[in-house]
């Protein structure tokens, strides 16, 4: 992504990312299992585990990326952050308050501090409201009652996205899938929040205008003191815009670090088979692919032990049998779930999946 300018110059030249202090957001043994109903009576036959025991911290102004394949539950994670559907055990700690404690009207008044950069700048504006209602929508909701004042508060978050004031009064088919998403971010900013959810926010915009909406949110993340969680399933992208990264699979957490360190020493064989799969902007360089056997498995049957294990090319034993721990691997503030990342095959693996 050239056109990309340099969002983490630390992170670019391979030094640790500057500590964060206050954690804003804490994530604890967090679960949401979705069930499955059959027969005449719909009665629950299983349950599809779409996060599954994943604890996580972040930081205030720092951005954590989380990647993983399509259905391992990136999105779901997001949304139970925003408690937009409800899990089904756990703890989510938002500035100090739990908020799977908190009342229908205490979570309303709460909303304002916590927004969503949606994935689809087409699916996410309601076609028959123009942009000024579209975005004022949340300020009336949120106790904002004077026209002039929305209004105004509307026009000035235009301009701060890099749109025009007199785009007020046109409607989403007017505009382009990059206007659209700057539509959908002046929407999240408007309300003021400190904690934003950015859902894959890029992955449905050509890679030109990508870059323009990367640098955008790391320009209003300066300006606003945001705080993202950052969802994708391109790591290039996220190697760019985080300074933590974590990886999931099938519903689990099994790796999070600093980004410069999990891209160039990852630690589960998941992480180095993902990062096998970029390509080299340079012809000349090689990188041998890991090829991972097998499908995902399901969901609602997940393997017993280690979910990876089934695909897993240093997989042992015990790997079937009994699930790692999520645990510091080298330095504390590289976690990964695996039995054997710090054994010789594992090394090699690594050593040609890192980016240096």
């Amino acid at each position: 992504m050239s056109a990309l300018r340099d969002l983490d110059a630390t992170a670019a030249a391979g030094q640790p990312e500057p500590a964060h202090g206050e954690v804003i957001y804490a994530v604890r043994d967090l679960r949401k299992y979705f069930p499955v109903r059959a027969g005449f009576l719909r009665r629950e036959a299983a349950q599809v585990q779409a996060v599954d025991d994943v604890t996580f911290d972040i930081h205030r102004g720092e951005t954590v990326g989380l990647v993983g394949e399509s259905g391992c539950g990136k999105t779901t994670t997001g949304r139970l952050l925003l408690r937009l559907i409800e899990p089904t055990s756990g703890s989510l700690t938002f500035e100090g308050r739990d908020i799977t404690r908190l009342s229908f009207g205490e979570m309303k008044r709460l909303r304002p501090r916590m927004q969503i950069i949606f994935q689809d700048p087409y699916a996410s504006l309601n076609p028959r409201l123009p942009v000024g209602d579209i975005i004022g929508e949340g300020l009336r909701n949120a106790g904002v009652r004077r026209h002039a004042e929305r209004e105004r508060r509307v026009a000035d978050m235009l301009e701060r996205v890099g749109l025009r004031k007199y785009y007020i009064n046109r409607y989403p088919h007017e505009f382009s899938g990059g206007q659209r998403q700057r539509i959908g971010i002046a929407r999240a900013l408007v309300l003021n929040p400190t904690f934003i959810v950015a859902d894959e926010p890029v992955s449905a915009l050509d890679v030109s205008i990508q870059s323009q909406v990367l640098n955008l949110l790391k320009d209003l993340q300066e300006e606003f003191a945001l705080t993202y969680l950052f969802i994708s399933h391109n790591l290039q992208v996220v190697q760019h815009v985080s300074e933590r990264v974590g990886v999931m699979y099938l519903g689990k957490l099994v790796e999070m670090a600093p980004a410069s360190e999990l891209y160039r020493a990852p630690k589960h064989p998941y992480t180095q088979a993902l990062l096998s799969a970029i390509p080299l902007a340079d012809p000349s360089r090689r990188r041998e692919r890991i090829i991972l056997r097998g499908t995902v498995p399901s969901a609602i049957n997940p393997p017993s032990g280690c979910r990876f294990h089934t695909r897993c090319p240093i997989a042992q034993e015990i790997c079937s049998v009994e699930e790692p721990r999520f645990e510091p691997k080298g330095r504390s503030d590289h976690l990964a779930a695996c039995h054997f990342s710090d054994t010789g095959v594992a090394q090699e693996l690594a050593e040609k999946a890192a980016i240096a």
